[in-house]
């Protein structure tokens, strides 16, 4: 009783003060577009991802978030994105030659969409947006894109599937209604990301409409909206001909409570294999993760992590997360195994 009385109390908790603060994503680094619309179009094909992420699988109830991505180039006629972009043939694609030769890619644009659902509870959240980028290139070396997203998120309380126990049901931030409770609002949001042969950085903004979606009349309670910012860099190193190490960093903050510092590192096996770690600071919950993914054709790739918690105020009941993703490219120029931005 115990037990379902404390994930009542932060159910309602998280209606209140943390409704609109973005998932956390593990894999994030092989899903910057998840995060920042500027990346939308940085490819020379249409990049698909679909992802989900089972959080704190000891507690009934607890958050799944799953979400479809995709965004595409378009007028884009160069033959290389990226410093991997494309494969030369005996020559591994990760290879210093392709890093030594890289050229930015003309000035073009990018669109995309993302569908998101997270559910924790009695507590479903789900959001869609569409995404412009543009993609304009500064020097010999180095891009700039630019891009915003557009549409619309929900909040959706399902009262029937609250346990109250001795609690009063009667409770002032939901009121007494019996049956599902739904607020929709709009959501925009920007960003700007710098990319080289070697390096990125990103900063973005979701949610960037203030306001709050209130199930009651009471101003006292409801589900703010305000932004939430994300600032993230990494840079690429070959340590072998064959092997590339990419470490990286995303801060996330949302005002006014929520901070979290994710630090990253991968190691990738020319575009077949890839295995890395990281951990999480966060205000709320702080963890260790790990993560591997293979190249499984020229059009598919899978990625699993698996992340244990360090900190939190369920860590008893808490057990550890779960998040895999699935890839799929489409329209790729060429036959040849074709490695992402990431």
């Amino acid at each position: 009783m115990k037990k379902i009385i404390l994930i009542a109390a932060g159910c309602i908790c998280s209606v209140i003060a943390f409704a609109q603060a973005k998932p956390f994503y593990t894999q994030y680094i092989l899903n910057n577009y998840i995060l920042n619309p500027a990346v939308a179009g940085i490819e020379n094909y249409a990049d698909i991802k679909l992802s989900s992420r089972n959080q704190w699988t000891g507690i009934n109830g607890a958050p799944v978030t799953t979400y479809f991505s995709f965004h595409a180039p378009i007028g884009k006629e160069d033959l290389r994105t990226s410093a991997t972009s494309f494969q030369v043939p005996g020559e591994n694609p990760r290879g210093k030659r392709l890093w030594e030769e890289y050229t930015p890619p003309d000035p073009h644009h990018g669109i995309g969409i993302v569908a998101m659902n997270d559910k924790a509870g009695y507590i479903n959240r789900w959001s869609i947006t569409g995404t412009y980028a543009y993609h304009k290139p500064l020097s010999v070396r180095t891009t700039l894109s630019a891009g915003f997203n557009i549409g619309v998120n929900s909040v959706n309380l399902d009262r029937s599937k609250i346990e109250w126990a001795n609690l009063d049901p009667n409770d002032p931030a939901i009121g007494i209604s019996t049956g599902e409770l739904k607020k929709i609002k709009p959501e925009i949001g920007a960003g700007l990301w710098l990319y080289s042969a070697q390096y990125f950085v990103g900063i973005s903004v979701l949610n960037i409409i203030p306001g709050k979606a209130k199930f009651v009349t009471n101003d006292k309670y409801g589900v703010s909206y305000t932004p939430n910012y994300f600032a993230t860099a990494g840079y690429r190193f070959s340590l072998t001909d064959d092997v590339m190490m990419m470490p990286s960093v995303m801060f996330q903050y949302w005002q006014p409570q929520l901070a979290g510092l994710h630090a990253n590192v991968k190691f990738q096996y020319q575009d077949l294999v890839w295995v890395g770690g990281g951990y999480r600071f966060s205000d709320l919950i702080s963890g260790y993760s790990a993560l591997a993914g293979i190249n499984v054709s020229n059009t598919f790739n899978v990625s699993y992590s698996y992340e244990v918690a360090t900190s939190s105020r369920l860590r008893s009941y808490t057990n550890n997360t779960h998040e895999i993703m699935l890839g799929f490219i489409i329209g790729n120029k060429y036959s040849q195994k074709c490695p992402r931005c990431y």
